[in-house]
């Protein structure tokens, strides 16, 4: 189709739209975040000045415990000494009162082998047995008692077995005789009994 001069021709959508102006994308340097500003630190505190006369009341109690301290170990120290002391004392007073009451029964050993040579066999006899009955009666202060379990249950603990017996010679398991004697001091075994004793 051809136009006539003196028409304008139809403008297109392009030209009919006036242009709009293109938006600024730069972002707005007042609108980002600005850093924030550093607060004012606080001087850092200081520690206390020590203080001197707290130091030297601390010294002086440490000085009064170390003294208490040595005097405790000294005592101590003394009191060991006292009782390893008190000990030893007890220990030879022991064997003293063991000393003095044998001494009757040398004297009487004596005597006996004195009139052993003039005195004709019962007397000798007489004498050793009073000798022997003096030994026992210091012994018995001392607290020392023979072991005599015949006819019993043989125990170990206060007796050795040193030989078998018979069947006839009483109840199995029994002392059916005693060979040599045993003493015990209160409830402490001094010898232990040999004795002979009947098999199971």
């Amino acid at each position: 189709m051809k136009w006539k001069k003196g028409r304008k021709r139809p403008m297109n959508e392009q030209q009919k739209t006036p242009k709009q102006p293109e938006e600024d994308m730069t972002p707005d340097v007042t609108d980002q975040e600005q850093p924030a500003a550093e607060a004012p630190q606080e001087p850092a505190p200081q520690a206390d000045a020590p203080d001197v006369d707290a130091l030297k009341k601390a010294a002086a109690k440490a000085d009064e415990y170390l003294a208490l301290a040595q005097r405790v170990q000294a005592d101590f120290d003394n009191f060991r000494r006292r009782n390893e002391g008190v000990r030893a004392d007890a220990f030879a007073e022991g064997q003293r009162k063991v000393a003095t009451a044998m001494l009757p029964v040398l004297d009487n050993l004596e005597r006996a082998l004195a009139a052993a040579e003039n005195a004709d066999a019962n007397a000798l006899k007489t004498g050793v047995e009073m000798t022997r009955k003096q030994m026992v009666a210091a012994y018995e202060k001392l607290g020392v008692t023979p072991i005599d379990r015949l006819g019993e249950k043989f125990d170990p603990n206060l007796e050795e077995a040193i030989m078998q017996g018979t069947v006839d010679d009483g109840e199995p398991g029994t002392v059916c005789m005693v060979l040599q004697k045993g003493y015990m001091m209160d409830k402490t075994v001094l010898r232990h009994a040999m004795v002979k004793v009947v098999p199971d």
